[in-house]
């Protein structure tokens, strides 16, 4: 069985805010499943009043959601690290799975990605975006590291005539 661990945040901003594109996340769960044999996509995500409407969204696109309760800083802007909540739940589920693919660009899942590898169950380090993609990952993931920008034409949010594809 193949799992993937799913920075949600880290996904949206490096996707939307760096690379210009929005990721249309039925696409993703679907070519995840479909390109990669996923049976359990985790969605780390912080906990947000008012955005229900995408949690459920997520879920019935077949995300399985991991919430971060979240706090706002000294600026008012909502916090939420979602890090260790993505490792210790990899390590839990270790037994559980063949192959994990990580879907982050943050150098703090390092440790986590070295030691998929050591013990041959890293599939896929995949990067929201290849610019932002931490040094550390690079290294230690090494050819297993895949670009999301290269699906972007399958997975892209497209908004067309008032519609969404």
């Amino acid at each position: 069985m193949v799992y993937a661990f799913i920075d949600a945040n880290n996904l949206y901003l490096e996707t939307s805010k760096n690379a210009g594109w929005y990721v249309n996340y039925r696409k993703l769960r679907i070519w995840l499943r479909d390109k990669f044999n996923v049976s359990t996509a985790y969605m780390f995500i912080g906990k947000v009043a008012g955005n229900e409407k995408l949690y459920s969204s997520l879920e019935n696109n077949g995300f399985t959601l991991i919430f971060k309760q979240t706090i706002p800083d000294e600026e008012g802007k909502i916090k939420g690290n979602v890090d260790a909540d993505l490792v210790l739940n990899a390590m839990i589920d270790f037994p559980k799975y063949d192959k994990a693919i990580i879907i982050a660009n943050d150098g703090d899942y390092y440790s986590l990605v070295k030691y998929l590898r050591e013990n041959g169950k890293l599939l896929y380090v995949i990067s929201p975006y290849g610019k932002n993609l931490s040094v550390l990952l690079k290294k230690e993931a090494g050819k297993q590291i895949l670009l999301l920008e290269q699906a972007r034409n399958i997975l892209e949010y497209i908004k067309k005539w008032g519609r969404t594809t």
